[in-house]
């Protein structure tokens, strides 16, 4: 694992049991020094024990952000600025589009898109900073690191709002790196695929007990279709998390990071996938989300 410096690295979303508590784990046994970050600090203890760096910080506050941006330009030294932003923080929401709440679409966005914009202006000061104190530009370590999702070009049925809002993100992703070019920050997209995290299990099926509202259009297929909502049989798929941040450190790290970094379980066949015409995936998306089956009890109550 690469480095030129000893980087300060600041990680948002990094409750126990997510991809960001197991990144910044990672940065900081690499000898970097991680601000990890959450909405409720109280759940940082672990990574204070550890001797990593903690603070209370709400994505889609703008009150909390700035005071992030304060207590971090105060605990830097003057001129050397943040060199690693990792816009981790995301929610999950499923519910067939038909029957999505407009109120918790919005407030997915809120989360997803809108504060990722919200925290990268805030803290672009400070990479400015790290930027230009760079003696090297060629060699420089500057970077935003935006977790996106294979779900950004992948359609999966019950997961339409999600995987809108990691698309718009990623899309975000690809304009921030061609506008932040000529100031010598990088702008990498995680395009991450099966990992055993807690998104699954802080969805809003499983944290909520939200189901179907009465008079879906797939009450005769209502089990079925609940059933693939929870997403049990995907939280049981991926490799773990911290394998995946031992592979994505590695290579940001490393000398020349690839801008778009596809890691995590059948991350290879969705990459694939995203550059072949729709259909010719779309009998397997179907079989694993068992949509094929509430095709079938769809149809059958039509008859």
């Amino acid at each position: 694992m690469a480095s030129v410096k000893r980087l300060t690295i600041l990680i948002t979303g990094c409750s126990p049991g997510g991809a960001g508590a197991a990144l910044a784990i990672t940065f900081h046994d690499a000898g970097h020094h991680v601000f990890a970050t959450a909405r409720n600090p109280a759940k940082l203890a672990p990574f204070v024990a550890r001797g990593i760096k903690t603070l209370g910080l709400d994505v889609t506050s703008a009150s909390s952000i700035a005071s992030a941006v304060a207590t971090i330009s105060s605990s830097i030294p003057d001129g050397k600025g943040l060199d690693i932003l990792v816009n981790n923080a995301a929610g999950s929401y499923t519910m067939p589009v038909a029957d999505a709440s407009l109120d918790s679409a919005k407030e997915l966005f809120d989360l997803n898109v809108w504060s990722q914009i919200a925290v990268t202006q805030a803290f672009l000061p400070l990479l400015l900073q790290s930027a230009a104190s760079s003696a090297d530009p060629t060699a420089n370590r500057t970077m935003i690191v935006n977790h996106t999702s294979v779900g950004s070009v992948t359609a999966l049925p019950f997961q339409g709002i999600y995987n809108s809002s990691k698309a718009a993100f990623a899309m975000l992703t690809q304009t921030l790196r061609l506008e932040l070019a000529p100031f010598n920050i990088r702008v990498i997209e995680l395009k991450t695929a099966g990992v055993r995290t807690n998104l699954i299990s802080n969805n809003n099926v499983n944290t909520k007990g939200e189901r179907l509202p009465q008079g879906s259009i797939y009450e005769p297929a209502r089990e079925v279709v609940e059933k693939a909502m929870s997403q049990q049989e995907l939280s049981k798929i991926g490799v773990s998390a911290e394998q995946w941040a031992s592979e994505v450190a590695t290579l940001l790290l490393g000398k020349n990071p690839p801008a778009v970094i596809w890691r995590g379980e059948s991350a290879l066949p969705a990459r694939m996938a995203s550059m072949m015409p729709c259909n010719m995936f779309e009998g397997m998306l179907k079989r694993m989300t068992k949509l094929d089956v509430v095709e079938h009890i769809i149809k059958e109550s039509r008859r």
